[in-house]
């Protein structure tokens, strides 16, 4: 089956391409008498929107939200949602010299071999425009959630190398790159401009962090809650490797090291990361996704064109140099539908 679709109980299913008239996304399963209109989810699209950085792609796009079924009376009606947002600082035709060439990092290559054609104008549904649907979607999942007091956040501990030492959730609105860590977000800024000049891109790593989730949440043995937390992940176009609470780190520990002790009051640890067993434990739920460069640069790279002749391309255009900070609330987005499918999920065996 075509994997435009994701959830099980709150599933949506996005749609569009990056040049094409629109994008968006239809949501099945919202309860009813949730509170959600436009303006909740503008709040989420104008945190993806281009422009909001230096690492930022220089196209315009408003990303204006417009609820087409679902609500009535700023109240969600159990029907399915559909949200669309046009697409209007299109530029198609700066694409058709790239047609016939295979970029490299791009899905332009694996798309060509799976359908026998593809669309060349920003890479179709490769596009990380794709993305606006997921974010359309998780601010309707953030209204489920909010209803419950689950939060989940999103922000920039690397990039390009810089790592944040500090952890200060007030830091991360003061800066564009939603760093906690301001002395870090400056040297990130430089790094981008660096990086900038020399036609190249960069990548780096996000944390996400999801509190007030109960205990219970996951559904053994494939539906476990982070196997699915780590493929909505996954999902997104950028996202090449997706760690867990100690994650890679926990390979290096004893067994004494890496267990979470148990007391009258919860865990004294949290290298689980707030999930046992594929269940939620009532812990934050701590996640971190590396983020790769964005693969459109001007630095010349080889490469091959539809009939297999080598050649040399130099990406130009209006290109973003890091996904990250946008990609941020693509990522709280992808956390916030898994746990709002799953919360929906416990409810249906009565618990």
């Amino acid at each position: 089956m075509p994997g435009n679709s994701f959830g099980t109980l709150f599933r949506i299913t996005t749609w569009g391409e990056s040049h094409g008239e629109a994008v968006g996304v239809v949501i099945d399963g919202c309860p009813p008498e949730i509170k959600l209109d436009e303006s909740v989810v503008q709040d989420m699209l104008d945190r993806r929107k281009p422009g909001g950085s230096a690492a930022s792609t220089s196209r315009k796009e408003h990303d204006k939200a417009i609820i087409m079924s679902g609500v009535f009376n700023g109240l969600t009606t159990g029907t399915p949602i559909m949200i669309i947002v046009k697409n209007s600082d299109v530029q198609p035709g700066s694409y058709k010299k790239y047609a016939d060439v295979f970029r490299p990092g791009h899905g332009d290559i694996t798309y060509q071999a799976k359908y026998g054609i593809r669309d060349w104008r920003g890479g179709g549904r490769a596009s990380a425009r794709e993305t606006i649907g997921r974010v359309a979607a998780g601010a309707v999942a953030k209204a489920l959630l909010d209803r419950e007091k689950i939060a989940v956040s999103a922000y920039t501990i690397e990039l390009g190398g810089i790592k944040a030492e500090m952890r200060d959730p007030g830091a991360v609105s003061g800066n564009m790159f939603f760093c906690p860590d301001m002395k870090a977000a400056l040297k990130m800024e430089k790094r981008i401009n660096d990086v900038k000049k020399k036609g190249d891109s960069i990548g780096g790593i996000v944390e996400i962090i999801a509190k007030g989730v109960a205990a219970g949440l996951g559904e053994p043995v494939f539906d476990k809650l982070d196997a699915d937390l780590a493929k909505g992940l996954m999902s997104i176009g950028a996202v090449k490797g997706v760690e867990i609470g100690a994650g890679f780190k926990a390979s290096a520990l004893l067994g004494s090291e890496n267990n979470d002790p148990i007391t009258p009051g919860g865990f004294s640890t949290n290298n689980s990361g707030g999930i046992l067993a594929g269940i939620s434990n009532g812990d934050d739920i701590v996640i971190r996704v590396a983020v790769k460069p964005i693969p459109s640069i001007e630095k010349e790279q080889k490469t091959v064109d539809l009939s297999g002749k080598a050649r040399t391309i130099s990406v130009k255009g209006r290109h973003d140099i890091c996904a990250i900070p946008r990609i941020n609330v693509v990522c709280e987005s992808m956390v916030g539908l898994v746990l709002a499918d799953h919360l929906l999920r416990q409810r249906a065996i009565g618990r």
